[in-house]
């Protein structure tokens, strides 16, 4: 009996999203499912693709983003996501979330990456869930609880010290309450003024909350440059001590001192694997970016500015060039230019190849995209995978930059049937070309939509065509860990 589709993609050449050889095959979509794999000749569809010479692949997960804000506004703010064939984002990275705390003031950085403080409007994880179900995104979201917002809330912003064991049994209750409210994990960012202070025992007290639900410990960690060794011994004491799976965020080895210690890092990695579960993420550049913070500025690691509250004239400038203009040196142009934001041009390239190729290793943007003049990772972190490093590099297989980007992914973070294309799984999708795809976006012209993505399917639905942009489709939902 001939099956009828809402959907069929035909003659794609599909990736399934496990590492699996491709194999040419129809899918068929009905509802939010996938509903057949493989010759659909004799099936009819409400709409017919025909994908010739076309790569079928699951939504990319981008695991690790910083779109709490993002995935509230629409569509439009989606599309530096979706136009790369993104479906589902994980928020609430480096110790940053917007929930659950409620701001009177500007946040201090990087909080203020979200924006400011009418934006901190969630005094629950459960208020920001429900805004989620009410004014839905066109992406699925991913949420983990912040640390720096449980740790402002719960000391009244006193953050420059240890906290208390009251202070940390509020931070523990508060996480927990989100846990049960649909959030999937805790993440910390050590490195930053106002979770720096918190020593490694206040960071298990307060992840503590994950024990009972299996939640992950998501971390920037305290250091990712001289001391790296020891922050990642750091992060896996942390997640042994909760008996809770580790995710390392955007691993690297920074500055020009620390260049080539990956080949230190992974095998220490490595090694923790082999007794916890353990992973990371990494994006494909060799700059990050974050807030400007002038303290931490040096003479051979570059700084272009990305947002500037006082000057936002300066935005996408090398912060070189604005001292020059204003005769004063960098420290102090900074100083002038706070709050701001910044790319720090900080890694090797042969590092950030290992690190990318290390079969642990997921793709996350780290995108912010808030900031007026993004680093590029934001509008074209998966197409750069897809075309420079697979395609173009040979760094692996296209079936490997596809499980980095989708199986592997939705499996570490407990993504119930996401991340593969197999009858059963939601529909999320993306058709792209394998012999055009590539990232567009530069450090110059940092926007541009990538190339050689089609078209993106969030739980069934086309939320975005290559030349017609982000349709009206929010078909995203909340996605909790190992509960689909």
């Amino acid at each position: 009996m001939a099956l009828r589709c809402d959907l069929i993609i035909r003659n794609a050449t599909v990736f399934d999203g496990l590492g699996n050889p491709r194999v040419t095959a129809d899918v068929g979509v009905t509802g939010d499912r996938i509903v057949a794999v493989g010759d659909l000749g004799s099936h009819e569809a409400d709409r017919d693709v025909d994908a010739d010479g076309l790569a079928l692949a699951p939504g990319f997960i981008d695991a690790h983003t910083h779109d709490d804000r993002a995935v509230l506004c629409g569509p439009e703010c989606m599309l530096c996501k979706m136009s790369q064939g993104v479906t589902t984002v994980v928020v609430g990275n480096c110790g940053i979330s917007l929930s659950p705390v409620r701001m009177k003031s500007r946040p201090v950085p990087p909080l203020d990456l979200l924006g400011d403080e009418s934006w901190f409007a969630y005094d629950s994880f459960g208020e920001y869930a429900d805004r989620l179900k009410r004014d839905p995104s066109p992406v699925n979201t991913y949420a983990l609880i912040g640390h720096m917002s449980l740790r402002v809330e719960a000391m009244n912003g006193d953050t420059q010290r240890a906290a208390s064991d009251k202070e940390a049994a509020h931070m523990q209750a508060r996480l927990r309450q989100a846990l049960a409210e649909g959030a999937s994990g805790f993440s910390t960012g050590l490195y930053y003024p106002p979770n720096m202070m918190a020593p490694t025992d206040e960071v298990i007290a307060v992840a503590e909350a994950l024990r009972a639900t299996g939640g992950l410990y998501v971390t920037h960690m305290r250091d990712e440059a001289n001391d790296v060794l020891l922050s990642i011994e750091e992060a896996l004491k942390i997640g042994k001590s909760v008996d809770v799976p580790v995710v390392i965020s955007h691993h690297k080895c920074a500055m020009p001192e620390n260049f080539g210690r990956s080949v230190e890092t992974l095998p220490l990695i490595d090694r923790g694997a082999a007794g916890q579960k353990v992973d990371f993420d990494i994006y494909p550049y060799a700059a990050g970016s974050t807030v400007l913070m002038p303290h931490r500025l040096r003479k051979d690691v570059a700084v272009q500015i990305t947002w500037s509250v006082p000057h936002p004239e300066y935005a996408g400038r090398m912060l070189a060039d604005i001292a020059m203009e204003w005769q004063i040196d960098p420290k102090e142009a900074a100083e002038r230019l706070v709050p701001a934001g910044a790319i720090y041009f900080q890694m090797d390239e042969p590092d950030v190849q290992r690190i990318m190729a290390h079969r642990l290793a997921m793709i996350g943007s780290d995108g912010l995209p808030h900031d007026s003049y993004p680093h590029p990772r934001l509008w074209g972190t998966f197409p750069r995978v897809l075309g420079h490093y697979a395609r173009d590099l040979k760094l692996f297989s296209l079936e490997e930059a596809v499980r980095k980007m989708t199986g592997h992914t939705a499996s570490v973070f407990g993504m119930v049937d996401r991340g593969v294309i197999r009858e059963g799984a939601y529909a999320d999708l993306v058709l792209f070309n394998p012999d055009t795809v590539r990232d567009a976006s530069t450090y110059d012209a940092p926007t541009k939509v990538a190339e050689g993505i089609v078209e993106t399917w969030v739980n069934g639905q086309s939320a975005y065509v290559f030349g017609e942009g982000a349709t009206e489709a929010r078909a995203g939902r909340l996605v909790t860990r190992n509960q689909g």
